[in-house]
């Protein structure tokens, strides 16, 4: 089973989920019933402090897994997905997210139209939850900037 991204958008550059972005952080997205999950095992140069992850590296990772989330629920019966961006989304920073442990995310959709989609995510580590967020995603239509980007 190839990621979302993989599948979807093999060319994009997104620095959080763009798999032509080597510098970037790759996530991988997959479909697991009616949840998308990834798993991620953040690097040394990811810490804020020694021993924890920067709040940053969090929000790009679930800013990323929520938009790809909404983009296959948005996608419907259809071959390919939207093309979406954030509208909006916040995080949650529950504990220190321990640097050195694989995170584990899962996403899914609360709310959604024909174009538009919400999401909420949680992020654990050793099974504890140490984020959670919640996100608001777009589809867009040609002229908009991120339209060509997968």
């Amino acid at each position: 089973m190839k990621a979302l991204q993989d599948e979807y958008g093999p060319d994009t550059i997104c620095f959080g989920c763009g798999p032509a972005n080597e510098a970037g952080l790759q996530i991988k997205s997959f479909v697991e019933g009616d949840e998308v999950v990834a798993d991620f095992t953040p690097q040394d140069h990811h810490q804020a402090f020694p021993g924890v992850i920067n709040g940053g590296i969090i929000g790009a990772l679930f800013d990323c897994h929520m938009n790809w989330t909404a983009a296959y629920h948005l996608k419907g019966d259809g071959e390919g997905v939207p093309v979406t961006v954030t509208a909006e989304y916040s995080v949650k920073l529950r504990r220190p997210t321990p640097a050195g442990t694989p995170l584990h995310l899962t996403a899914h959709i609360t709310e959604s139209s024909r174009s538009r989609a919400t999401v909420e995510a949680t992020l654990l580590a050793d099974d504890v939850v140490c984020a959670e967020a919640f996100g608001k995603f777009v589809a867009v239509e040609e002229g908009h900037p991120a339209y060509h980007r997968w």
